[in-house]
């Protein structure tokens, strides 16, 4: 059994787990020096690509090459499926917060 797909999505989980943990303060009180734009520009970055790669593989297997195992794009589509949904909540809740924000009163 192939397990590329299942590492793929471990490392991509991974990485996403490194960069929420560095964007965290600092202990000493002080802030990290993450820029919040930057941490969610290559979040965004990371799903698209996933989805191009899920993408091209299932193209690929279409066209019929035999590289591709159908076990490998389903995972890969479903992974990229996942990210996107994450991703579009993320985007609902930093708008919530955002007109939470604006219909504060001072």
């Amino acid at each position: 059994m192939d397990t590329r797909g299942l590492e793929q999505m471990l490392s991509t989980l991974r990485s996403t787990a490194i960069q929420a943990g560095a964007a965290k303060p600092a202990e000493s009180g002080a802030t990290a020096g993450t820029d919040f734009a930057q941490v969610l520009k290559s979040s965004i970055d990371q799903v698209n690509n996933a989805q191009k790669q899920a993408t091209q593989m299932a193209e690929n297997l279409a066209a019929g090459d035999s590289e591709q195992n159908l076990h490998e794009v389903m995972v890969a589509l479903q992974t990229a499926s996942i990210s996107f949904q994450e991703m579009v909540q993320v985007r609902n809740r930093l708008v919530s917060a955002y007109q939470d924000v604006m219909n504060m009163q001072v």
